[in-house]
C-alpha cells in the first residue's frame, strides 16, 4: 500500500464487507463542493474516500470521521493514478457505490484569447480525467449491479456567455457524455446525476481556483466585465453549498433521480430562460428547417 493511501493516523482503512452505508469516492474534495457533499455523505452515515492534490488538506475531515473517512492523493489528469486509486478503494471497501466527479477550476477569457495549452489543460481536467474516472469505476459497479455517477458541471454546462466559452466548452462536453452514459448504465442499475450549480460560496471565483487568459484589448467590452465582476463576487453569492450537497443526496435517493439537477435561484432561472430561448430560436426558423428534404 502506498503511504499516500494512508489515513491521517498512519493506517491503511479497515477492509471488509462491513463497510458502513454507502462507499463514496469524491474528487476535489479539499473544498467547496468536493468537501460539503464529502461532509454530507460522513453525516448520513456513509464511508468517503476523499481524494485531493493535497490530501493534507483533508486531515480534519479524517480526525473527526476516522473509520469512514481516509484523504488519497489524486490529480484527475493522471489517468494511471486514477486506476490505482479505483482498485485501492475497491479492495478496501469491496464496493464503490457513488462516484463524484467535482475537481475542477474556473476560467476566464475570451475565445480567442484562450491558447491551445490552456483549452488542452481545462478539458483534461473537466472532461477526460471524469472519463477516465468513470471508465474505472463502471466495471465494478456493473458486477454489483448499482451505483451512482454525480457529474459536478455547471449552469455553464446549459448555456455559456462571454468570456467563459472555454469553460463551458468542457461542460457541455461532459454532459453530452453523461447523458449517453445515463441510457447506457440504466439497465446495470447505474444512475447518473449532472448537477449544474448557479453561483456558490465554494472559492471558485477566487485566487488560485480561477485562471484568466491574457486579456486582448479587442474584447474589453464584452468580457472585461467577466473579468472584475466574477472574482468580486468571492464570498458573496446566494449559494450554500451546505445545501447543495444535502439537495444531491436527496436527488440520489430518489426514486426517479433527475439526470439533470440545476441548484440556485440563478441556476434554475438562468436554465429556463435558456430552454425558452432556443425552443423559439427553433419554431422560429423550424419551416426552413423543414425545407432540406428531397423533394419526391
Amino acid at each position: 500500500m502506498n503511504a499516500e493511501h494512508r489515513t491521517n493516523d498512519g493506517h491503511a482503512p479497515a477492509t471488509g464487507d462491513g463497510t458502513p452505508g454507502r462507499v463514496w469516492l469524491i474528487t476535489g474534495a479539499s473544498s467547496g463542493f468536493g468537501r460539503a457533499i464529502a461532509s454530507a455523505a460522513l453525516a448520513a452515515g456513509d464511508t468517503v474516500v476523499a481524494t485531493a492534490r493535497r490530501p493534507e488538506t483533508l486531515d480534519d475531515l479524517v480526525a473527526a470521521h476516522p473509520d469512514r473517512a481516509v484523504a488519497v492523493q489524486l490529480d484527475v489528469t493522471d489517468t494511471a493514478r486514477i486506476a490505482d486509486v479505483v482498485a485501492d478503494t475497491v479492495l478496501w471497501y469491496g464496493r464503490i457505490d457513488v462516484v463524484v466527479n467535482n475537481a475542477g477550476m474556473g476560467m476566464i477569457g475570451a475565445v480567442e484569447e484562450t491558447s491551445d495549452r490552456e483549452l488542452r489543460d481545462l478539458m483534461d481536467l473537466h472532461f477526460f480525467g471524469p472519463a477516465a474516472l468513470v471508465r474505472a469505476v463502471l466495471p465494478h459497479m456493473r458486477r454489483n449491479g448499482s451505483g451512482a455517477v454525480v457529474q459536478m458541471s455547471s449552469m455553464g454546462g446549459r448555456f455559456t456567455f462571454p468570456g467563459v466559452g472555454a469553460y463551458s466548452a468542457t461542460k457541455f462536453a461532459l454532459e453530452g457524455l453523461s447523458e449517453a452514459l445515463a441510457v447506457e448504465v440504466a439497465p446495470h442499475g447505474i444512475k447518473v446525476l449532472i448537477v449544474e450549480p448557479g453561483s456558490f460560496r465554494t472559492g471558485f471565483a477566487g485566487g488560485g481556483a480561477l485562471h484568466q487568459s491574457a486579456a486582448l484589448p479587442a474584447y474589453e467590452a464584452t468580457v472585461g466585465p467577466v473579468r472584475s465582476d466574477l472574482p468580486g463576487s468571492d464570498g458573496k453569492q446566494e449559494g450554500d453549498p451546505a445545501k447543495a450537497a444535502t439537495a444531491i443526496l436527496t436527488a440520489l435517493d430518489a426514486p426517479d433521480t433527475p439526470l439533470r439537477l440545476p441548484l440556485g435561484n440563478d441556476a434554475a432561472d438562468a436554465v429556463l430562460a435558456a430552454l425558452d430561448a432556443s425552443r423559439a430560436e427553433v419554431l422560429t426558423w423550424e419551416k426552413l428547417s423543414r425545407s432540406t428534404a428531397f423533394e419526391d
